[in-house]
């Protein structure tokens, strides 16, 4: 087995000797909605409770989300992102023997979204397929496991997927706090978090570093959980809460002590590009401090995208892979409700 992972606490710091990212796309949604336009629908009561206008982009720094809308929906995008990853990568959809999907929305219990992903993609009957969820870090974990089973030669080839389609929690939650009675700014700002989401979808394929030397290697990297906060936030289809204080703050003393404790297999503090969980502006500012890394090294996409759940990182990678060239060194980082964190580092 070529995946070593040396124990730390209970939690994983683990390195690959073989396994490459050859291509990641992502899909967005068609439609934009801006701040400015939920503040409009939410103008009640924001007059009643006295927050100022432009709050959404003053604490957040999120201008406008996406959202798919009539016609398009989370899985088929994913799909579609999913395909265009494979003609990126050369890998013909018959020679995928694994697909993850990694979305935090779903809209059935069961099956699997990763069914309907793997017959959308015509993958073939031997190609395992599963869903991974753990909120906004399931990607990472998705390539994480991906590279494990590569490296131990299980799987030749891998695809990470995700959708995420926040549309319906949008609407819901807007239209509950416009209709309610009573609520007081804590109850206001405890589901303020859900109005900065957005929808977006990703892929990414994954294979042995050996047959594509143009690929961009998975070198490794750390997790860590800090699950006694596993309540600051919880969200379903109708809705979330979020303590955000209490997320950024226990969030950030995760990051750091994962950080420090990293140091001892990894020297992260001069990578080339850092692509971190998009939150929000408070949240990247924090992280950027705690870590002491170059703020310009962080490509932002939350200001037109908003959060995208566990898409945001691939997203964000999609949009920058352009800017990259062989030979820097990026590191996937962020951190998820529950409260986890995770960072992977690539050889570009």
């Amino acid at each position: 087995m070529y995946w070593s992972p040396t124990p730390v606490n209970g939690n994983a710091t683990s390195t690959y000797r073989n396994v490459s990212l050859l291509s990641v796309q992502s899909v967005l949604g068609p439609l934009v909605t801006t701040s400015v336009e939920i503040e409009r629908r939410l103008e009640p009561i924001l007059k009643r409770l006295r927050l100022p206008a432009g709050l959404l982009e003053r604490v957040a720094g999120v201008i406008e989300r996406r959202n798919w809308g009539p016609g398009l929906s989370s899985h088929e995008a994913a799909v579609q992102a999913g395909e265009q990853a494979l003609r990126q990568a050369g890998v013909p959809a018959a020679s995928v023997g694994l697909l993850i999907n990694t979305s935090i929305t779903k809209e059935h219990l069961e099956p699997s979204v990763a069914t309907r992903l793997h017959h959308g993609l015509g993958l073939p009957t031997s190609a395992i397929n599963f869903d991974v969820s753990n909120a906004c870090l399931g990607f990472v974990n998705g390539l994480s496991l991906a590279a494990g089973l590569i490296d131990a030669g299980q799987v030749e080839y891998a695809i990470v997927i995700d959708g995420e389609d926040i549309d319906r929690m949008q609407r819901t939650t807007i239209e509950r706090l416009v209709q309610a009675e009573g609520l007081e700014r804590a109850d206001f700002m405890n589901q303020f978090a859900s109005l900065t989401l957005g929808s977006g979808a990703a892929a990414a394929v994954l294979g042995p570093a050996d047959k594509h030397p143009e690929g961009h290697r998975i070198v490794g990297g750390v997790t860590r959980a800090g699950t006694e906060w596993n309540e600051l936030c919880v969200g379903s289809m109708d809705g979330m809460t979020t303590d955000t204080k209490s997320l950024l703050k226990r969030g950030m003393e995760l990051v750091t002590a994962a950080w420090n404790e990293a140091k001892r297999d990894w020297n992260w503090s001069d990578m080339d590009r850092y692509i971190m969980h998009q939150v929000s502006s408070a949240h990247t500012a924090a992280f950027v401090k705690a870590a002491e890394i170059d703020p310009d090294r962080v490509p932002i996409t939350y200001p037109s995208l908003g959060n995208v759940g566990s898409a945001s990182i691939p997203i964000t990678l999609a949009q920058e892979s352009d800017k990259l060239v062989k030979g820097e060194r990026v590191l996937l980082c962020g951190v998820g409700s529950g409260i986890n964190t995770s960072m992977l580092e690539l050889a570009w």
